[in-house]
């Protein structure tokens, strides 16, 4: 895939400190001290096998468990606001039930939402015709056509300038808000989510204190830069590492990394993959092959896996 061209410049007015400020507000999800957590892989716009696995998910959660989807829940597949609609529909259902809290149910940003919202700001992008193109060849095309977005009439924008462009984004977004639900399901997204109850001042979660705590799981979308401390990440979580499959050593004191996404996924891949630090949760859905979902218990002991 190779990595994104720049993507967006800060809004006017706002400097590069407080564009990554205020970006990094809220962007760990901590899960305490759960039962289980229940683990969904990269859906990409797959309704039909994510109302099995949450069927699945429904008979079986009980309160003290969580839920995290691990990002990329869009692109690729072409039903994009169903599969909106049916993850919140089931949030419904889910805090329904007693002793249920809104936090108990994450959201991870993973590739394709975070070119969703991207796009969304073409406008401010320096090359915005680049970028474009480049996001359409990443899988984002179904998503821009699943909210009333036609790919020529981008090009064109692009070309008109950031007036017009800026009114083509901005039809976008309308067309998310007017959608009940989504507009404040994409401004949920994390980063990551982990057990335990450890934060630093800067609510970086403390992996050490986490790991004396009663739990030590980390779960993101596609990676991290194990040469990188976990408030240092930045895109790696969405874009990935190649290091992560290889590690046989603790990450910073979290015995247990769990992701979604494998941007290296090919057919012959195997879609569930346990090393002794790091799982990998993707059977290659939308992309030809099954959606997957597991439990952990609170260590990150996979208790339970099932692919449709």
């Amino acid at each position: 895939m190779g990595l994104p061209p720049r993507l967006a410049h800060p809004r006017p007015g706002q400097t590069q400190h407080h564009a990554a400020a205020t970006e990094d507000d809220g962007r760990f999800a901590p899960l305490g001290r759960p039962r289980r957590v229940w683990a969904v892989g990269a859906i990409h716009a797959q309704p039909d096998r994510l109302d099995v696995i949450h069927h699945a998910i429904g008979q079986r959660f009980r309160p003290g468990d969580r839920l995290v989807y691990l990002g990329n829940m869009i692109g690729f597949g072409e039903q994009v606001v169903e599969t909106i609609d049916r993850l919140l529909a089931f949030r419904i259902a889910l805090l329904a039930m007693p002793g249920m809290i809104a936090s108990d149910i994450v959201y991870l940003r993973g590739q394709q939402e975070e070119m969703w919202q991207k796009l969304l700001q073409l406008h401010f992008a320096p090359d915005p015709r680049t970028v474009l193109d480049w996001m359409l060849h990443q899988g984002v095309a179904p998503t821009l056509a699943a909210y009333g977005g036609v790919t020529d009439a981008g090009m064109a924008a692009a070309r008109g300038g950031a007036v017009m462009l800026g009114r083509w984004t901005r039809e976008l977004r309308q067309a998310v808000a007017r959608r009940p639900g989504h507009e404040a399901l994409f401004n949920a997204l994390r980063r990551a989510a982990y057990t335990g109850t450890g934060t630093t001042a800067d609510g970086i979660p403390d992996a050490g204190m986490a790991g004396r705590g009663g739990g030590s799981l980390l779960m993101v979308s596609a990676g991290i830069d194990p040469k990188r401390p976990l408030g240092g990440q930045g895109d790696a979580f969405w874009w990935g590492s190649a290091a992560f499959a290889r590690l046989e050593e603790p990450y910073g004191g979290f015995r247990r990394l769990v992701r979604g996404y494998d941007p290296a996924w090919t057919p012959g891949s195997p879609g569930v993959d346990a090393g002794p630090v790091a799982v990998t949760l993707d059977g290659g859905c939308g992309r030809g092959g099954h959606l997957v979902c597991a439990c952990f218990d609170s260590f990150g002991e996979m208790l339970d896996l099932f692919q449709v």
